[in-house]
Formats: structure tokens, sequence, C-alpha cells
């Protein structure tokens, strides 16, 4: 039933959000302590914030109203996928060829469940480069792929010396 419901709920917002200018990232519908949560994740060019989270929730409420395709009392809640973003579907791959991802395992290769390379194309793996060489992990072996961020890369400032300013 739940995916029923993840289905409706697409369909229901991918007119409202393209003619938002926004692309549905996700769509979740979840039970979360005690209380169910339908979760859209918007983005666009240049990412959302949250202006266009508000914009998308007042646009997509009274169309879920009127549908009414949830028995059960819910929160709806819009969000950014964020910086490190969850790769889940093949379009979302397929997006980010070339970006620096974090791959988790469920189980070790090479005695680690984690690895970090630039996504490569999907094949029957998910594939990416790292020090060089390709990495190749079936996707049924694969628990979950992100973009990854490194905070130790970016200069928050306040790292200078005073007499350097």
């Amino acid at each position: 039933m739940k995916k029923n419901i993840v289905q409706i709920a697409e369909e229901l917002a991918e007119p409202v959000a393209e003619s938002l200018g926004y692309v549905i990232w996700d769509t979740e519908y979840v039970k979360e302590g005690g209380r169910y949560i339908l979760r859209y994740t918007i983005d666009k060019d240049g990412g959302v914030d949250i202006n266009d989270c508000e914009r998308f929730h007042r646009a997509i409420d009274p169309i879920l109203d009127e549908a009414d395709p949830i028995e059960e009392s819910y929160t709806l809640e819009v969000s950014s996928p964020g910086i490190e973003r969850e790769l889940k579907y093949e379009w979302h791959y397929e997006c980010c060829i070339g970006d620096t991802v974090e791959v988790r395992l469920y189980k070790p290769y090479e005695g680690s469940k984690t690895f970090v390379g630039k996504l490569l194309p999907l094949d029957e793996n998910v594939n990416i480069e790292a020090d060089g060489k390709t990495l190749s992990f079936p996707r049924a072996a694969v628990a979950k792929v992100n973009i990854y961020f490194d905070i130790k890369s970016v200069n928050l400032g306040g790292n200078q010396k005073k007499d350097e300013q």
C-alpha cells in the first residue's frame, strides 16, 4: 500500500514541481516516531533553499488535500536532497557521473565497507575510480551511495594568522 501512496503522490507532484522549475529527487512515505510522513525531496539547478521548499509545499498541499490519497493522518515535509544527497535511482547516478561519491557496502571488500571515488557510468555494477583504479561493486552488495563532501577541503575562514590578513 505504501508503494501505491508514493506513486500517487509523485504523479500529483510532478506537474506541480515542473511548473515551478523543480525536479522531484525522491518521494517517501514513512512512519517515524509513531507518525506518518509524506516527504518530497526537490531539486533544481543551483540547488534549493527554504523558500523553494515552502513554495512547493504551498503548491502541493491543496492538491494532496483534494486528491486525499492517504487515509491516515500524516505530516507533509519538503526538503532539499542536500550536499551529500543519496543516489537511489538509475537517473540519480546518470546525473552524477564524474562526481565524488561514497559507496557503502553491506560486507567488507578488501578489508573495507566504505569507498570514495569518482562515479563512473553504471552497468550491472556501481563503478568508481579511486586511487587510479576502477572499482566495481555488484548493485546487490551496495548498501548506499551518497555524494561525498569533504568538509576539510573547504576554507571556512579564520585560519589565517592576524598578520597575514
